[in-house]
């Protein structure tokens, strides 16, 4: 990343390779679930044929939840950020050891949730909300993968440490600055997770309590639920930011205002998550309405990051001879999968966002909460602006730790518009199946109470489900390709993003005073999050027994 750098990287590389290897395999059996799930939509039933690797519908689900949105995201980024960030710093990781033994807690812990869930006796979702009762190790399996993360920060943390003995007036790199600020939001915000985890759901998995109150439970999840969105995005970001100006050959239009955006999303992030439980008793209006507020607040961010990057793109276009208004789009580097990939996430997100707000507004959000509009939402956010994206990075990265180029760039350039058309026609039509009324979570294809007007965009479901698992098996053909075929040598890694003139790669020490955002992001979860949660916590009874309803 940076050719001042000749740290050996060798066994850091290998690290990488294996959290990507693992993030591709999830993915994999992710999409091929979900596959089955659209055309369930579409009136297609295949899982009487699929028996008995997938049991039902709901083991399907899970399985697809669980590996796409929890497994593959989070080994993909802690890859990503352990290749990313000691570059950025010119330091080599600060523990190897520590690096390996990560490496060694997550896989126990994703085999450990594998298990059951692969056995049957998990099929709980990924929100996995009591009373459902999944097999112990699956909870326990989770955690760990928590935990790895946590042993990542830690890494990353130490690293940053070293290079600061050695810059001491400096202030961090701006890759490595973004790496450390998600982590440090995903750190403070899976405390939630964990607490429900360690303290609610595995004694009672394991028999150790009798009962569980689920409003409690569903608290201390989304306290994480929601700032898990913002885990995913922000490493999306972090390639938008600093890598995607300089593939497009421009420059970073303003580093202050990216450095910004992450620390508003460091503080915003985790006292928001009621909106997700504006249907829930128990939980004041006043509560929720506070938390309704610091959802919108959190939107001003990532118009920050919209302003930005389009900014930035805008002046790589305009050096390779862009003109005009809109015309200068034709000059950005469309025949390299990376660039085509990432922007037509950044696109997609945009709509997401827009969605977002909707899902945020009380009064809107009842029209939609538990519809099919929330997974096209989802779909659109984590399924296009974060998958995509980080397709898009695998076009460079992997071609890097294998020594390769890239099989094939046309085949790259084609995956990432078929995605998009997929994910167009899959997600349109899940919101318009979500306005009138389909349930979400629910094998609705087999449903008694089928109406006729969903019928057609029902069976759109299952065509764009259907274009989106063709372009999944697209991008695992060219990445396998690129590592047991290509024989032409790796391209030269892509650098850095360049600052536009006038805005300074050294914005000062204020971004990099920790204890200060910090701080702040804890006082703020503790006013939202703070008084229900000891009122539910004093008043639990903990008496709801655990239910098998698969």
């Amino acid at each position: 990343m940076q050719a001042a750098d000749s740290t050996d990287r060798a066994a850091e590389n290998r690290m990488t390779a294996i959290h990507l290897a693992i993030a591709f395999v999830a993915l994999f059996i992710g999409v091929s679930t979900g596959v089955l799930q659209a055309l369930e939509h579409g009136g297609v039933d295949l899982y009487p044929k699929v028996k008995p690797l997938v049991h039902s519908y709901y083991q399907g689900l899970t399985l697809h939840g669980v590996l796409n949105v929890l497994v593959f995201t989070t080994f993909f980024i802690c890859g990503l950020f352990q290749f990313i960030a000691p570059r950025a710093l010119g330091e080599p990781l600060a523990s190897r050891r520590l690096g390996w033994a990560t490496v060694a807690v997550m896989a126990v812990g994703l085999v450990l949730a594998a298990i059951p869930i692969l056995t049957d006796a998990a099929s709980v979702l990924f929100t996995f909300y009591p009373p459902m009762k999944a097999h112990w190790a699956f909870y326990v399996g989770l955690t760990l993968v928590v935990i790895g993360t946590w042993m990542v920060f830690a890494n990353l943390v130490l690293t940053h440490r070293s290079w600061r003995t050695k810059n001491p007036d400096r202030g961090t790199p701006l890759p490595a600055f973004m790496c450390l600020v998600t982590l440090a939001m995903w750190t403070i915000a899976s405390l939630g997770i964990a607490t429900e985890m360690l303290v609610v759901v595995i004694p009672w998995a394991l028999g150790l309590r009798a009962g569980v109150d689920p409003l409690l439970a569903r608290t201390l999840f989304w306290l994480t639920g929601h700032p898990i969105v913002y885990f995913w995005v922000l490493a999306a970001y972090v390639s938008w930011y600093t890598l995607i100006p300089r593939q497009v050959g421009g420059r970073l239009f303003s580093e202050p205002m990216a450095r910004g955006a992450f620390i508003l999303f460091l503080v915003l992030s985790a006292p928001i998550g009621f909106h997700h439980q504006y249907t829930d008793p128990g939980i004041a209006r006043g509560w929720k309405f506070v938390h309704g507020f610091l959802t919108f607040a959190v939107f001003f961010p990532s118009l920050l990051t919209f302003f930005n990057v389009v900014a930035s793109i805008e002046s790589g276009a305009r050096a390779r001879g862009g003109k005009g208004l809109f015309a200068w789009l034709l000059k950005v580097p469309w025949g390299d999968p990376s660039v085509v990939a990432q922007i037509l996430a950044m696109g997609t997100f945009a709509f997401g966002g827009i969605g977002g707000l909707i899902n945020a507004s009380l009064s809107m959000n009842l029209l939609v909460h538990n519809t099919t509009w929330v997974p096209g939402h989802l779909h659109l956010t984590v399924g296009t602006a974060v998958t995509l994206t980080f397709m898009g990075i695998s076009y460079w990265l992997v071609p890097h730790l294998r020594g390769r180029a890239l099989w094939s760039r046309k085949l790259a350039v084609g995956q990432a518009w078929l995605w998009i058309v997929g994910m167009f026609v899959f997600s349109h039509s899940m919101h318009r199946l979500g306005l009138l009324g389909v349930p979400r979570r629910t094998a609705i294809g087999m449903a008694p109470y089928l109406k006729p007007e969903w019928g057609l965009d029902l069976k759109l479901v299952a065509i764009g489900g259907t274009v989106l698992f063709v372009s999944a098996l697209s991008f695992f053909f060219n990445m396998l390709m690129t590592v047991v075929a290509s024989r032409e040598p790796a391209p030269a890694p892509v650098d850095l993003a360049v600052y536009a003139e006038g805005s300074s790669g050294q914005s000062g020490r204020l971004f990099d005073r920790w204890g200060i955002w910090v701080a702040a992001s804890l006082i703020l979860i503790s006013i939202a999050y703070g008084p229900s949660l000891l009122r539910m916590w004093s008043t639990a009874p903990f008496d709801v027994v655990g239910l098998r309803v698969w």
